[in-house]
């Protein structure tokens, strides 16, 4: 029988609590929701007002794997969602606003994927971003060395830059803008990706392309245009591993020395918000928000 538990006045049915999601380590689906449960103070912030796509892995990341941007059929009533423009016309997607919707995604098995803009208005970005993905035998070392240039270089323009893990390879770096055509936003980051490639030759390179990519940081300035998503903070990733794409310090970045030494799985970010807090809380702050030159 599946369990039916209450969130915040909601009933709501958790299945297969006992799957295991995360084989390395034997992280089954209660812990996942465990995990989102008791980081959902931090992690509910950062989704507000945003349409969610969904990667899903309910039977664990080495079986189907798959994303949902369409409200998932089944959905409850009481989950709030929202009629977003595509390219390929208008989408219904699903907004979580409380816990109890983030529970029920949840139970989905899923990353969950925001765009840099608020379904209040789904052309003007409010976050700016640059994914650094590193090509081998290039590791988040390097994208360390990367992400301390962009903020230099960002601080230059009167933007402060945030990081976070990706919780796959790289690093995200994130800062609050005010609200600005999302083709502007990107404009603005592939001129500092650019930038970045004409500074560091040896360690980036600005485009996709995959024979430019061994040995450097890639640094993804296209994950600005509205059409595009990133992993939120807080989010686990659909890897063998529970890893999240956790918030750290400048400090953490600086003495990066090691492929490993930024690696967060879901049982370190409970002590890591307590002695931190929400490393990101910033960019939920209009008065923290630049402006682009």
């Amino acid at each position: 029988m599946t369990p039916i538990t209450e969130v915040e006045g909601r009933r709501l049915a958790l299945s297969n609590l006992e799957k295991v999601v995360h084989p390395a380590t034997g992280f089954t689906k209660g812990e996942l929701l465990h995990y989102y449960a008791t980081t959902a103070d931090a992690l509910l912030p950062h989704l507000h007002d945003r349409p969610l796509s969904f990667l899903r892995y309910p039977d664990g990341p080495d079986r189907q794997v798959f994303f949902a941007k369409n409200v998932p059929p089944g959905t409850p009533t009481w989950v709030t969602t929202a009629h977003v423009p595509r390219s390929e016309g208008t989408a219904r997607m699903v907004v979580i606003q409380d816990l109890a919707s983030l529970m029920w995604a949840a139970n989905l098995v899923t990353e969950f994927h925001t765009p840099q803009w608020r379904v209040d208005a789904p052309d003007e970005a409010d976050r700016l971003v640059f994914d650094l993905d590193p090509g081998p035998p290039a590791t988040v070392v390097e994208c360390c060395k990367v992400a301390v240039w962009l903020r230099e270089r960002l601080a230059a323009d009167g933007i402060e830059a945030y990081t976070k893990t990706s919780g796959s390879k790289g690093l995200h770096l994130l800062a609050a803008v005010e609200r600005t055509p999302a083709r502007r936003t990107t404009e603005y980051a592939k001129l500092l990706a650019v930038e970045a490639e004409k500074a560091l030759p040896r360690l980036v390179v600005h485009r996709m392309t995959r024979s430019l990519r061994p040995g450097k940081v890639f640094v993804d300035w296209s994950q600005n245009a509205a059409r595009k998503t990133t992993a939120a903070p807080y989010t686990l990733r659909a890897r063998t591993e529970p890893t999240v794409s956790t918030p750290v310090t400048w400090e953490e970045v600086a003495d990066c020395a090691s492929p490993d030494a930024l690696v967060f799985r879901a049982p370190d970010l409970a002590p890591r918000l307590e002695a931190y807090g929400d490393l990101l809380a910033p960019l939920l702050d209009p008065a923290h928000a630049g402006s682009l030159p």
